[in-house]
């Protein structure tokens, strides 16, 4: 099955596309607001198959705790951090601030 006709993934992708600028929420805490309790690596693995057309704001999905998991020394750790400074979210040794990190009870 293609991932575009994915239910699970479509349920990830809609959610993260819920989180505003400005504001990350977790792997983990984006997989449970899919319905998805307990699959933060299957929200992983969606952001990672996702069609690029669907111009996902991935860097807003951060690890437990707000860290980025790309290696530091990673093209794609720099995106992630340079991509949150553009939306006023600071990233300080690899971890965003506790104010960033958004509830995704919050979106009802």
């Amino acid at each position: 099955m293609p991932a575009e006709d994915n239910p699970a993934l479509q349920g990830i992708w809609h959610v993260v596309c819920l989180i505003p600028r400005g504001r990350v929420s977790s792997y983990g805490a984006v997989a449970r607001a899919a319905g998805l309790p307990g699959r933060a690596r299957q929200a992983g693995f969606a952001l990672r198959v996702a069609p690029k057309a669907l111009n996902l704001p991935w860097h807003r999905v951060v690890g437990a705790g707000g860290r980025i998991v790309f290696p530091k020394s990673s093209r794609e750790h720099g995106e992630q951090a340079r991509r949150l400074h553009a939306e006023g979210v600071s990233v300080q040794n690899g971890r965003v601030t506790r104010s960033a990190i958004m509830d995704l009870d919050e979106l009802g």
